[in-house]
């Protein structure tokens, strides 16, 4: 969320909107589509450097159905040349009447002030739900879980692009067994002591997410530790482990224990 003087803008990320092919992705899309008219703004995001295709025109369809002024926002356009950028624009508009096109970088951060402006200018009057200060309402475990599962797929996203579960805890004093990768140069007497608990369909995925030699689980967590520290302001000890839950992603039972 972002507070100003005058404003406060609380953003809502959702699952993106998909053809679904299992419960999992009935209950992602169910909570996407429970939100589009539950806001003041949509915000229907497309990458400047792909083609207009199928899914976005799947998600334009779902975001024109409900009451919701929607703003279409062309990300990536630090990656794509003006006449590309001025190509996307054009071609956006054939997914319907948004109220206006915001051109945006997420990596330079060129175009955000102007969507902030457009998303404020849209809001109506209303008390500040949160205090200045607050930048996210998350529990400290579900955003653990959502850095470490982002840094995971950033290093497997081709190889397991929806087999991966991240779920945190507060560490106990269990000294864990031998998938556990500890993230280096972090004491164990830290204030904030987390374990994470990431979860593959297939024993072959285990050994992709944990990496060579343990690289790639190593890696992955040190990176969302470091970024929990930056915007928890406290140091943080977080312990991970792999394990194998097969077909969690189509059994209800497991996407219950998860949350999903």
């Amino acid at each position: 969320m972002r507070t100003t003087s005058r404003t406060q803008v609380v953003f809502l990320d959702t699952p993106g909107l998909h053809r679904p092919r299992t419960p999992l992705g009935e209950r992602t899309n169910t909570r996407a589509l429970g939100t589009l008219d539950g806001v003041d703004v949509i915000c229907h995001l497309v990458d400047a450097t792909a083609p207009i295709g199928s899914g976005d025109r799947f998600v334009a369809a779902h975001v024109h159905a409900v009451g919701t002024p929607a703003i279409l926002v062309v990300n990536k356009i630090d990656l794509a040349s003006r006449d590309e950028v001025a190509r996307q624009l054009v071609a956006a508009t054939g997914l319907g009447d948004y109220a206006t096109f915001v051109p945006v970088s997420s990596t330079t951060g060129d175009g955000t002030d102007a969507l902030l402006a457009e998303l404020e200018s849209r809001l109506p009057e209303g008390p500040r739900y949160y205090p200045e200060g607050t930048v996210t309402d998350q529990s400290t475990a579900m955003l653990a879980a959502e850095l470490l599962r982002e840094q995971l797929l950033g290093h497997v996203r081709d190889e397991l692009p929806h087999s991966i579960a991240v779920s945190v805890d507060a560490l106990d004093d269990d000294p864990g067994d031998q998938d556990e990768q500890d993230d280096e140069g972090v004491a164990r007497d830290e204030l904030l002591r987390l374990r994470a608990v990431i979860r593959v369909e297939r024993e072959s995925q285990k050994g992709i997410v944990i990496g060579r030699g343990g690289l790639v689980l190593r890696d992955a967590g040190t990176a969302a530790r470091q970024e929990l520290e930056r915007l928890l302001g406290v140091r943080v000890y977080l312990q991970t482990l792999v394990r194998v839950d097969r077909d969690w992603q189509t059994t209800p039972d497991a996407l219950n224990r998860l949350g999903l």
